[in-house]
């Protein structure tokens, strides 16, 4: 491989990485002050666990020889020591590398469900469990060979060229991570006070900043798998990312407007990362004006979708269901109607919207329970929500034993005046 791409690789890589610290600043601000360290470490966690997991086992298992194996055989190069000897090993170990990012971010979105109430330790355990049963598998069924990749032909055979359209993780990550988040806010249940308004974010800067390193490493996100593709799509697929993105503010603006009479800084961060979410399935198979009206859409019903919580009384506490799986559903299933070529209304059948809606509600279904299983697990065994006494002083220093900011920083003797 060129020099060219295998440079975009690594800057590629680099970009989705920065993505999860942008996570931890976008939850850290929305959560109360004696909560930020505990939400940022939630992600840090993921970073380092997870990583050491994809190198150790993961990437093995998410490739499959027939569409009827669950996942690869975790055992099958354990630390990757043949692929790192193995011909070609830089494009090959680049594209390892680039696919740990997307497993470390997946898992550090499930913790804006869990927002001021888990307990570190806990979530660790869960994080590495439910990488290695749910998003390893899912993986490899996706994009690694598995029976997802392969239904459109199981359905409709090789000839009709209907296949499932997920360019980058509609149904991997964030239908993954949005139905396990659901499951964990069941299990941890509410925070204590938990109603509308109650939860002020701490620090609206922080998330926007959060946001902002979001969007900047989406196109990595979204492009990054270009370079194993020649760079043929990626003038498409960037365009996609900032239109859709940019469109989705404007709806949930227009949302925030409409019912509560002021559009707000969050409810715009908010929206970008609705439009991003919506656009990473569906980024290479939509013209730039359909990828504007998914991103319009999404960003007004996820605006919607958020305030379904407090009827439902399920508290998502940073709306990672209202976010993810519900723009994650979005954007995947738009694709049966308007992918270029193949949806529905664009020269298609229904086929395509067939196989989009099977792989949407099998990754769903299957990640809400097994998330659901191990949480549960957790609950009942060592525990995974602090006390409410705990949550009510602040997880930051009873898990962590730090503050997010030196509010009455210690003085020394010696003043500046003296010097």
């Amino acid at each position: 491989m060129d020099t060219g791409s295998l440079a975009w690789g690594i800057i590629a890589t680099a970009l989705v990485l920065v993505m999860t610290p942008g996570v931890a600043f976008f939850y850290g601000g929305l959560v109360k002050i004696t909560s930020v360290v505990s939400m940022l470490m939630l992600s840090f966690g993921s970073m380092g666990l997870i990583g050491g997991l994809w190198i150790l086992y993961g990437y093995n298992m998410t490739h499959v020889d027939n569409p009827g194996q669950f996942a690869g055989n975790p055992l099958n190069d354990f630390g990757l020591s043949g692929l790192a000897s193995a011909p070609h090993a830089n494009e090959n170990l680049i594209g390892v590398a680039f696919g740990a990012t997307f497993a470390i971010i997946t898992v550090a979105l499930i913790s804006g469900a869990i927002a001021d109430r888990a307990r570190f330790g806990s979530w660790m355990i869960f994080a590495g469990i439910w990488a290695t049963v749910v998003y390893f598998p899912v993986t490899a069924w996706i994009w690694g060979g598995g029976w997802i990749q392969n239904l459109g032909t199981a359905l409709f055979g090789k000839e009709s060229g209907i296949e499932v359209i997920d360019y980058a993780g509609g149904t991997d990550v964030h239908i993954n991570a949005g139905a396990a988040a659901l499951a964990l806010a069941l299990i941890l249940g509410k925070r204590v006070g938990f109603k509308p308004g109650i939860m002020k974010p701490h620090n609206v800067p922080l998330t926007l900043i959060g946001a902002s390193l979001l969007w900047f490493g989406w196109f990595g996100f979204n492009a990054g798998a270009e370079w194993l593709n020649g760079l043929k799509n990626v003038g498409l697929i960037t365009i996609n990312t900032l239109g859709a993105t940019a469109a989705a503010i404007i709806g949930w603006l227009i949302i925030e407007k409409i019912r509560h009479g002021k559009p707000t800084s969050v409810g715009a961060a908010s929206g970008a990362v609705a439009g991003l979410v919506a656009i990473t399935p569906a980024c290479a198979n939509l013209t730039p004006g359909w990828a504007l009206i998914l991103g319009l859409i999404t960003g007004a019903v996820c605006a919607v979708a958020i305030e379904l919580k407090f009827l439902i009384g399920v508290d998502d506490s940073l709306d990672v269901v209202g976010i993810h799986l519900v723009g994650g559903l979005i954007g995947t299933l738009y694709l049966g109607f308007f992918a270029t070529g193949t949806g529905l209304f664009v020269g298609g059948d229904f086929r395509q919207l067939v196989v989009q809606t099977i792989a949407v509600f099998a990754v769903l279904i299957y990640s809400f329970v097994m998330a659901f299983v191990i949480g549960w697990i957790i609950q009942k065994t060592i525990g995974f929500r602090v006390t409410n006494e705990d949550e009510i002083a602040g997880v930051d220093n009873v898990v962590h034993g730090e503050d997010g900011y030196a509010l009455n920083p210690v003085t020394t003797a010696t003043s500046a005046h003296s010097l």
